[in-house]
């Protein structure tokens, strides 16, 4: 075989004598990485000794500076307790309500009645417009004062049933109507958002083999529109969580509420800061979780394999090892035998 006049002698030798099966790879470093590193370790050991190891004189006495024998006599406290159990129902009872809201509003919104979509855009204007501590107090104590009693019966004409307007209007249900209603705006333009992502062509499909349209949003939008729709739904859900706190403004006994309670009596401000923190932290970790799970389930037919759980990374990181292949830009090639 007669070699061209830009090839190499026979054993992978070049111009300068020396085999290419001896080369020094050298990978690319990163010093910035290493300062980023350095930096980052050296936050996390000041972080770590400000919160457990670092002490600090109070009225004569020398003690922990977070005080965490005091946060954890507080973190089961029956007033707690109780204040998680009204956090956790104002969040479902909100969310469900504001999601159901939401479906309805978009829905409208989407409509070719200008009645039905201009109402839609009415509500979600007002809504988002407003603070949610605002429609919150609102509904506390604006309803009672504007409408003493509530009556029900026919439009404009005669009333079957009055009530007084303070009976039916508590701090939970106010807390409640406050909370949902404020969600519905938002769940609107989200359940809205993920309806438009759908391709206008499954609609038309639907159409042509006869489906309803109610069917059709059914069966076929709203499945394939979950997939952007469960994102942004669970960050209101973990952003509901830590919103209950406002109905601390219209003394609802909710998780902060009972937290500020005690340490108006105890003057322990900051360790029962703590505690509600971290009971906080508990549950929206819970939920992170959950929102997880959900969206790998909706990822189905997305992707061609579903991600990993955590907790199949971790059992894959513990207990299988797998061989590492050779990368080309950071292995040295096998020497080759020289002819």
């Amino acid at each position: 075989m007669i070699a061209g006049p830009g090839a190499g002698p026979p054993g992978g030798r070049r111009d300068g004598g020396e085999d290419a099966g001896s080369l020094k790879i050298v990978p690319v470093r990163h010093p910035g990485r290493w300062v980023a590193s350095a930096v980052i370790l050296v936050l996390l050991a000041m972080l770590v000794d400000t919160l457990v190891f670092s002490h600090l004189t109070r009225g004569g006495v020398r003690e922990g500076r977070f005080q965490w024998g005091v946060v954890g006599s507080y973190l089961f406290d029956p007033s707690v307790l109780r204040g998680i159990v009204v956090t956790l129902e104002l969040t479902v009872i909100a969310m469900g309500v504001g999601i159901v809201l939401g479906v309805l509003l978009a829905v409208m919104r989407l409509s070719a009645s200008r009645l039905l979509s201009g109402t839609a855009w009415l509500y979600i204007w007002f809504f988002r417009g407003t603070p949610v501590l605002v429609q919150i107090i609102f509904w506390y104590e604006g309803i009672s004062y504007l409408y003493p009693h509530l009556s029900f019966g026919v439009p404009f004409g005669p009333s079957f049933v009055t009530v007084s307007a303070n009976s039916l209007d508590t701090a939970f249900v106010a807390g409640v109507l406050g909370l949902s209603f404020n969600e519905g705006a938002y769940m609107a333009e989200i359940v809205r958002a993920g309806i438009i992502s759908v391709d206008e062509g499954q609609t038309e499909a639907a159409q042509s083999i006869g489906m309803s349209r109610a069917a059709t949003l059914r069966r076929i939008v709203l499945p394939q529109a979950m997939r952007v729709i469960i994102p942004p739904t669970g960050n209101e859900t973990i952003s509901m969580l830590k919103t209950t706190s406002l109905v601390y403004a219209i003394a609802l006994t909710d998780l902060f509420t009972a937290t500020q309670n005690i340490s108006n009596r105890n003057y322990e401000v900051v360790p029962l800061l703590m505690v509600a923190s971290l009971w906080y932290l508990f549950f929206t970790s819970l939920m992170t979780v959950g929102q997880y799970y959900i969206e790998r389930y909706y990822a189905r037919g997305s992707t061609r394999s579903l991600p990993a759980t955590p907790f199949q990374r971790l059992r894959q990181g513990l207990f299988r090892i797998r061989p590492q292949t050779p990368s080309p830009l950071t292995d040295p090639p096998l020497a080759r035998p020289h002819a």
